[in-house]
């Protein structure tokens, strides 16, 4: 088209006779390329424009779902006297390894999935369980199976859809264990951009929190996310509520409510560890109190409420800009629960990706995420003469007092805590960059640490079981920080390999250095991840 519209001005201004010089084709080339650009921006302008137009109709639709479309292709459609047809498209043609195992059934249906992830490698730390504080982190020496998780989702009819994650691993002592990742029903068929998610889910905290450890973009979990949301995220039985408002771009305020109770809600009713080792598993408990976990649910305020609102829109062309605050409340355990033993969790997040317009499969791309997050925890009064006799507990008989409880040499006697309020503070940030087509580089810094409180100054002291004693430091608020460069290949959407390295600075622990490889391959279907 250009060298046409050259050719015709070329023509009109410049006779047969009165041949042009360089200069006036140059001249004319330029003023026919800026024209032709022009043409190009008017119609990339329309072109975008269409599609915000399409992507709001497409979010002011978002009860009807390719789940919905299905089923009422299903229903609607004329009855046939072929009984091998299903009526579902995917059934209905030869299965090829890009299309989910599909199990269907009339309008429901359910696909299936299956994610292994198996790491290697070592560290030179001594301690891998409080180096690894995730529940899915590689846990030891050589080979850890970081999960096989099952997927299970679908439609169940015109108005549910349903999905279930069940996930086996290995633990650090080479014990098998079985989770029940998620379980949850949710409604399709809302209205008024309104959806209820109900059954055993992760809480719509942050980024991390709500990802499945396969979708990750490092080996291990975020230290402040395993460290304030628990090893395995902050996940437990109850109900949630989002609704999708009606912006010029996606904004969409979430509030849910759960149990507080257990394992997988650390910084709550739990016994303030973590579900498969890491820190708090053993030794001195968090904040040096126990913790009570029996009272049950006795009210509404024995309940985790968890506010998230999200929202995100398109910085140019090429990049597109995520923000979102969150928050976590609920009552805790901590020295045996009281009025003030509440906890509070506010954290805010960013992520912020570019991909240029000539992208091929995705690549090359950058992608920016940090979060950061802020603990209040109310801590009850604990007085560590449980027997009230004012000596130490000797339950062997020795003669000398047990190793796991506290002394203070201030008074001589077991220590006594007074109820107060522990403030921690953590972030991470990491950067991805996708330089070509299969490969990631990534790099990201963790760090987490916590206000000194009153009971870190009293000099407290832990029997060592032999009638000597041993200093002792809270591990689960010490500063630490970690920075951990990474390259990943995706030979194909199915698998991937991942290479990491861990610099970790723990306070009173010094410097580790750890190297992971870690490998992965997906069979059959699985739910999309979120941008």
């Amino acid at each position: 088209m250009l060298s046409v519209l050259c050719g015709q001005a070329y023509a009109q201004s410049n006779p047969a006779n009165n041949p042009p010089s360089v200069e006036q084709l140059q001249k004319q080339l330029q003023q026919m390329q800026e024209e032709f650009r022009k043409q190009q921006e008017l119609q990339r302008q329309q072109i975008q424009s269409l599609e915000q137009q399409l992507q709001q109709l497409k979010q002011s639709q978002t009860t009807i779902t390719q789940e919905q479309q299905a089923i009422k292709q299903q229903t609607t459609a004329a009855p046939t006297n072929n009984a091998d047809k299903t009526g579902d498209p995917i059934m209905d043609k030869p299965w090829r390894i890009t299309d989910p195992i599909r199990v269907s059934k009339g309008a429901a249906f359910m696909d299936i999935g299956l994610v292994g992830t198996l790491a290697a490698g070592g560290s030179t730390a001594n301690d891998l369980d409080d180096l690894q504080i995730g529940g899915h982190d590689p846990n030891q020496r050589g080979f850890t199976l970081q999960g096989l998780e099952a997927n299970f989702s679908g439609a169940v009819d015109t108005y549910f859809r349903g999905n279930a994650n069940v996930l086996f691993a290995i633990d650090g002592e080479g014990e098998t264990f079985v989770e029940l990742e998620e379980a949850w029903l949710e409604s399709i068929a809302l209205p008024g951009n309104f959806q209820i998610r109900a059954g055993q889910y992760l809480t719509e905290f942050g980024r991390i929190n709500t990802q499945h450890p396969h979708s990750w973009s490092f080996v291990d979990a975020p230290l402040v996310s395993a460290r304030f949301l628990g090893s395995d995220g902050l996940r437990n039985p109850g109900a949630r509520l989002s609704w999708l408002a009606p912006t010029p771009w996606y904004t969409e305020l979430f509030l849910g409510l759960q149990n507080s109770q257990g394992s997988t809600a650390t910084g709550f009713r739990s016994d303030g560890g973590h579900s498969h080792g890491g820190e708090g598993a053993e030794g001195i408990p968090f904040s040096f109190r126990h913790a009570d976990n029996n009272r049950g649910i006795k009210g509404f305020d024995d309940l985790l409420i968890t506010p998230r609102l999200a929202t995100s829109f398109n910085l140019t062309d090429n990049q597109t800009l995520l923000l979102g605050v969150s928050g976590a409340f609920g009552p805790n355990a901590n020295g045996g629960g009281g009025e003030n033993t509440r906890t509070e969790i506010f954290g805010a997040d960013l992520t912020w990706k570019w991909r240029p317009e000539n992208h091929s499969g995705g690549f090359p791309f950058v992608q920016f995420q940090t979060e950061a997050m802020m603990r209040k925890y109310g801590t009850g009064s604990f007085d560590w003469d449980e027997d009230a006799d004012g000596l130490l507990a000797d339950e062997d008989g020795d003669g000398n007092p047990d190793a796991g409880q506290l002394f203070d040499p201030a008074t001589g006697l077991p220590a006594i805590l007074a109820a107060e309020k522990l403030t921690d503070y953590g972030l991470y940030s990491q950067l991805s960059y996708g330089f070509r087509k299969g490969w990631v580089a990534g790099l990201r810094f963790d760090y987490v640490t916590g206000d000194v409180a009153s009971y870190q100054t009293m000099g407290l002291l832990e029997p060592d079981g032999t009638g000597g004693f041993n200093g002792v430091f809270d591990k689960y608020r010490a500063t630490r920080y970690r920075i951990s460069p990474n390259l990943t290949w995706y030979p194909t959407e199915f698998s991937k390999i991942r290479l990491q390295y861990n610099y970790d600075d723990r306070t009173d622990f010094g410097i580790d250095h750890s190297v992971w490889l870690q490998f992965q391959f997906v069979l059959g279907a699985h739910a999309a991840h979120k941008f």
